[in-house]
């Protein structure tokens, strides 16, 4: 029999399962992860290595020692996870590989190994999108979170007002015109000679600053549609830095990093709200990389509160980088009766 009809054999048997397990792996950018995933949402091992420590010394991640990394460490993450959920790769019913957005040489590591698995054993494949995949991870945190909802997807490189209508349904209500949130924490982080990585540091940096000292604005941050714009908020404390060494004046770093925090967590919080209550939804959800940022989910919790909704958000190790996230969403396309050919191919630019 061929591997496409195995495949699909194989897709007609675990939509029956009461608890089909899948293999997730994700090498999207700087993090390479794999977890078993039983029944969707259950989280049976989800094994990540950082290679933060690798990049901090060049300011920000190089795409090439990315890849080398990835190569040198997704066969022992993938054991691992497999070994810390107590099973083996003949027990799986599925992989489900991350197959963009991101590096395409990080992105090829994870899909190709993936391949060579779901081959070698007759498994069918399912590629996810990873935003999807940062979407997904709410569900493993709230087992009875359901769709419709308006999901804010925040991170170093999107920054989306999703509307999920259903588990692999979206529609992109709003985004950034420029930079990403993230991406703009981690470039004032860097004005403010924080280091790699940004986004913590200059949040901690924060927590001693004074957000209203600086007032930072964009004037399409303040209309009333769904989308956003950062840059010229980075570009603005970027002059007030400049201007005030040119006078001699002391700069409060603290109060700067405050400050812009302030700027963005408002404009996220307040779109992202006013899109839930436009959509006459009754849940918000929070996802992406900067939603481990807590002045950001603590805005937002307050927000949607406040105008009756439900708020939503993963558990902090489900916030950055996972496979469990991968698993999770490839379940649902897997439950569709969906899978991916062995010719997939990696696709960086991928979106919905």
């Amino acid at each position: 029999m061929s591997y496409e009809k195995e495949a699909l054999r194989r897709i007609e048997e675990y939509k029956t399962k009461e608890k089909p397990l899948i293999l997730a792996i994700e090498s999207s950018c700087d993090e390479t992860a794999a977890a078993v995933i039983e029944g969707g949402r259950e989280v049976l091992s989800n094994s990540v290595f950082t290679q933060i420590p690798i990049h901090k010394q060049y300011g920000g991640v190089v795409p090439e020692i990315a890849s080398r990394s990835h190569v040198e460490k997704i066969s022992g993450v993938v054991n691992d996870a497999l070994e810390s959920a107590g099973k083996a790769l003949q027990d799986m019913d599925a992989i489900a590989v991350t197959c963009g957005p991101g590096l395409v040489g990080a992105l090829l590591v994870g899909l190709n190994y993936a391949k060579g698995l779901a081959f070698s054993a007759s498994l069918p494949l399912i590629g996810v999108d990873h935003i999807a995949g940062h979407i997904a991870a709410n569900y493993i945190t709230h087992k009875a979170l359901e769709p419709p909802f308006v999901c804010l997807v925040a991170s170093g490189g999107h920054s989306h007002i999703v509307k999920v209508m259903d588990y692999d349904r979206f529609e992109v209500l709003g985004k950034t015109r420029d930079d990403a949130a993230g991406e703009a924490f981690d470039k004032v982080a860097r004005a403010l000679g924080l280091g790699y990585p940004g986004g913590p540091l200059l949040e901690s940096l924060a927590k001693d600053g004074n957000p209203n000292a600086y007032t930072f604005k964009s004037a399409l941050n303040d209309n009333n549609s769904f989308e956003f714009s950062f840059s010229g908020i980075k570009t603005a404390v970027v002059n007030v830095m400049h201007n005030a060494k040119q006078k001699g004046e002391e700069i409060v770093l603290a109060d700067i990093a405050a400050s812009f925090q302030h700027s963005v967590v408002n404009t996220l919080t307040k779109k992202s709200v006013h899109a839930a209550k436009e959509c006459g939804m009754e849940n918000l959800a929070l996802a992406g990389g900067v939603s481990a940022n807590t002045v950001l989910r603590n805005s937002l919790e307050k927000a949607a509160l406040k105008e009756g909704l439900n708020f939503y958000c993963p558990s902090m190790k489900y916030c950055t980088d996972n496979a469990a996230m991968i698993g999770c969403a490839g379940h649902y396309s897997l439950m569709k009766g969906h899978f991916s050919p062995l010719s997939l191919n990696a696709d960086p630019s991928l979106g919905f």
